[in-house]
């Protein structure tokens, strides 16, 4: 992470907030660190303290604090703090595992930072602004992704609740439940949030890609979000065999079985590509139980994941049928059977065409020029989004992706693309 002074720009925020943000991210780095990375668990301990830790700071800075049902932390000027309709500035705190430091995070101190200075500036903002810092986005942990959006909005499933930690097995709703986390209107799918009060929503995040360093741009304004469908834990389930003894005519081997159908799935991925719609898959989770197979076995399951993105509806909805139509073909041709999961989804967001305009006037203003591009990863944007909130995101330049240990934000870059959010704060909207 560079610590240099910000780029120049048309508008940008004072010098001392960029050597705030340093001291913020720094922080993090250092107390949440893994032993590669950072660990910022969903509904965790650690979780807890990096709320506490923002709280701490926003209340010397002379802001408003607030928690909500979900256990979220709000920021806002006291000026603003019973006052409706109003923007909401939000992002997630928590991490992927061994992940990078400015996922998620970036949001909040962006958003953070756009009210230290008004407060101290003095600056009369013509809209109230709430800053969210939202628990539990990251599917890592417990298999469904946005889960304080969700929950918020009254879109927590009960199979999402009872979804298991990755590690501990326990459930989310009892990991919510033990940071004091009332579940039963969630499980009532209640709405926790009045959307009538929200008059926008808007997201800063670190592109997950390689697009904004490519282009050498420092930020960019998103026109629309991906949607997707997962499988946490899928199964091939075949039958046993020795390894030199059976025939390939004999076996039904769950490994070259899911050989097959990824390569089938990979085919048309590719024939989607070419006919100029948008999607991206990943199984990012194989594996055969070490404790049961060997090198000279043939096993009898193994099991994987499935992440299938589009922003597109309708390619999402025939991969779905896609699927399960090879896995029936290669169940007779193998002689295999495979077993589906719970299946969680996200439909694709547009984000709304006044804020994109707005924002990419003020990128002009920020920068010289704008930029529009699409995002390849979900964020609580579609969540929002697709409830009818007005929605929008601003991209900021990060190198070596993201979900890794790996991320670099430039601290000057992520200023521009907070340069980006005060001046659309600052202006008055219809």
């Amino acid at each position: 992470m560079s610590t240099t002074a910000p780029q120049e720009t048309r508008h940008s925020l004072r010098p001392k907030m960029h050597q705030l943000a340093t001291e913020i991210f720094e922080y993090f780095a250092q107390n949440t660190k893994d032993t590669e990375g950072v660990s910022r668990p969903a509904y965790s301990d650690i979780e807890t303290q990096s709320l506490a830790y923002l709280d701490a700071l926003a209340t010397r800075y002379g802001l408003c604090v607030q928690k909500d049902t979900l256990q979220n932390s709000i920021y806002c000027l006291p000026e603003h703090a019973t006052q409706t309709p109003y923007i909401l500035v939000a992002s997630h705190i928590d991490s992927v595992p061994q992940g990078g430091n400015f996922d998620g995070l970036a949001g909040i101190v962006g958003g953070l930072l756009c009210l230290i200075e008004a407060k101290q500036t003095q600056k009369q903002l013509p809209m109230a602004v709430r800053v969210m810092a939202l628990r539990g986005e990251e599917s890592a942990w417990f298999g469904p992704c946005y889960m304080a959006s969700k929950a918020l909005l009254g879109k927590l499933s009960r199979e999402e609740l009872t979804s298991k930690h990755k590690t501990d097995g326990h459930t989310l709703e009892r990991a919510m439940q033990a940071v004091g986390i009332d579940t039963a209107p969630i499980a009532a799918g209640t709405p926790l949030l009045d959307t009538s009060e929200v008059y926008q929503y808007l997201e800063l995040h670190i592109e997950q890609g390689p697009l904004l360093v490519e282009k050498d741009l420092p930020a960019a304004v998103v026109s629309g979000i991906r949607g997707n469908f997962r499988h946490k834990k899928l199964r091939c389930i075949g039958e046993a065999g020795h390894s030199g003894a059976v025939p390939r005519a004999y076996r039904h081997d769950p490994v070259f079985a899911l050989a097959d159908l990824l390569t089938r799935l990979d085919e048309s991925w590719l024939t989607i590509l070419q006919k100029g719609s948008d999607m991206v898959l990943t199984s990012g989770i194989v594996g055969t139980d070490p404790a049961r197979h060997a090198m000279t076995r043939i096993p009898d399951e193994v099991s994987f994941s499935l992440d299938i993105r589009s922003q597109s509806i309708h390619v999402l909805n025939a991969m779905r049928a896609l699927l399960r139509e090879e896995m029936c073909t290669l169940e007779k041709d193998r002689g295999v059977r495979f077993e589906l999961d719970e299946e969680h989804a996200v439909a694709p967001a547009l984000c709304d065409d006044y804020m994109v305009a707005q924002l990419s006037a003020s990128m002009a203003d920020v920068v010289g020029e704008p930029f529009v591009m699409a995002s390849g990863a979900g964020h609580d944007a579609a969540v929002f989004a697709n409830e009818g909130v007005a929605s929008a995101m601003v991209f900021v330049r990060n190198a070596n992706g993201s979900h890794n240990p790996l991320e670099q934000m430039e601290i000057s870059d992520f200023m521009v693309a907070t340069a980006i959010i005060y001046d659309y704060l600052g202006k008055a909207h219809p």
